[in-house]
Parts: C-alpha cells; structure tokens; sequence
C-alpha cells in the first residue's frame, strides 16, 4: 500500500481517516486511566470481575442494539463471520482477564510494558496480512520503540509473560477486527454474546462468594458500571480499527502505555 498523501485522498476518506483517529485516540486515552479503576472492585477477585464485566458489558450493548434496531445484522451474519467473532471473543477475554490480574496484583508496569509491546504487533500484522507500509517517520518511530522495549525488558529482569500474552492476544484482535463485517458496536455485541453465558454460568456456580450483592451498594453499582467502563473504549476502537489503516491504530496506541506506566510508577 503507497503512502497516502492529501491528493491522492478524496474529501469524504479524510473525514473518515479523521474520525477514526479520533475514535482510535479517546479509546487508548481511556484504557490509559484504566489502573485507577479496576482496585475499586476490591475485594472482587480477578475471574469474578472479568466474569461480571462480560455479562454487563452485554446487557449495556443489548440494550444499545434494541434502541438502535439493528439486531439484522446478526442474522446476516455468516458461519465464517461468526468464527471471525469467536475468535475475537476468546481474544479479548484473554486480554482483559490477563489485565485485570496484573493491576489487582500489583504488576501495573509489566502490563504497560504489554502495551508498550503490542503496537509492534499490531504494525507487524498490518504489514504481513493487510499489505500495510510504514512511511520513513513511521520506520524511525517504531526504531525507537522497538530500542526503547528491549532496554525495559532487560531493565525488567525476567520473561515478561503478562505483557507478552497482552501484547498477542490484542494484537490479534485489532486485525480480526478489521475483518469483522459488523459495525462497531454489531461486533462487540455478537463477541460478548459468544461469551457471555460462559460468564454467567461462572457467577451463578461462584455462588455465595460472589460480592455484587455482599459489600454494599456502592460495590454493586461499581461492578455495573463495569459494562459502560468495558463497551465504550472498545466500541471506540473498532470504530476507529474499520476507518484507518492498522499501522494507524498501533502507533496510536501508545497512548494508553504512557498512561498506565505513568501510573504504575508514581
């Protein structure tokens, strides 16, 4: 793919490019003040919120689906659409439970380090599977990047896993997201109804040690919110992953890193 320059994009993919970063850019801002939210939960442990923050994340788009009326492009949904949206599903929930346990575990740095890691990723697999270039500032970005990793990871002292499975498992998502025939919110809707019961089966054998109802209202309203907290960012990003190219979004995603590193160490 050529480097694209102002003539040789018409009016309408301008705007379009730039609402996509837009949307790219509030959604890594967002994920970026993540660890400040996430110990609120406490004493929930990791699974049990992850379990809650698929089931509400589910309702909250439900119910945003049946506002919106478009429950008819889940009927039009493909077998191959549908493997393209379990995949995604998996994927995230993967993410987002490897997430949750390293802020709740004291591990907030080795997960700003995955995200540090998973722009990489992101530009490596626009570049093989979308046929994506970079352009030279871009090249010299990711140089500095990729430089800049290695001397955290040896700073670090050890495998960094954490990161390296956040780094993987998003990275691959972005890139099915841009495969995904739904919009935005169609998409996120049909993963977290692919895993969603899975989730609730959880909470219902999790029983009496469940805390939504055992550590007051405030708890309760918090692990609510753990709906709009997960669907907004994400919507968010697929919006901005189906309008720009993927090397776009991985070098947006540095904002987030930046964020939560910055959290991590002060």
């Amino acid at each position: 793919m050529p480097p694209l320059t102002t003539s040789s994009i018409s009016s309408p993919e301008v705007h379009t490019q730039g609402r996509g970063v837009t949307y790219g850019a509030l959604a890594y801002v967002l994920w970026g003040l993540f660890p400040a939210y996430w110990p609120l939960l406490v004493p929930a442990q990791p699974v049990e919120v992850l379990a809650h923050r698929i089931v509400w994340s589910f309702v909250t788009l439900a119910i945003a689906v049946a506002i919106l009326r478009r429950w008819r492009p889940f009927l039009d949904l493909s077998g191959k659409g549908w493997l393209i949206v379990t995949a995604a599903a998996v994927l995230i929930t993967v993410n987002w439970g490897t997430y949750i346990y390293a802020v709740n575990s004291q591990h907030v740095v080795e997960s700003a380090l995955g995200y540090f890691i998973t722009p990489l990723v992101t530009v490596a697999l626009g570049m093989i599977f979308l046929k994506e270039r970079l352009r030279l500032p871009q090249i010299v970005a990711i140089g500095v990047v990729v430089v800049a990793v290695i001397v955290l990871t040896v700073d670090y002292g050890r495998l960094p896993v954490i990161s390296l499975v956040l780094a993987g498992s998003f990275g691959i998502y972005g890139l099915l997201k841009k495969k995904v025939p739904l919009d935005a919110i169609s998409s996120l809707t049909a993963e977290s109804a692919v895993i969603a019961p899975i989730a609730v089966v959880y909470l219902l054998v999790l029983g009496s040690a469940n805390t939504f109802t055992t550590e007051g209202t405030g708890h309760t309203l918090l692990i609510l919110s753990t709906g709009i907290v997960t669907a907004v960012p994400l919507v968010l990003f697929g919006a901005g992953a189906q309008r720009v190219p993927l090397i776009t979004m991985g070098m947006l995603q540095y904002l987030a890193p930046v964020l939560q590193f910055a959290w991590g160490v002060f």
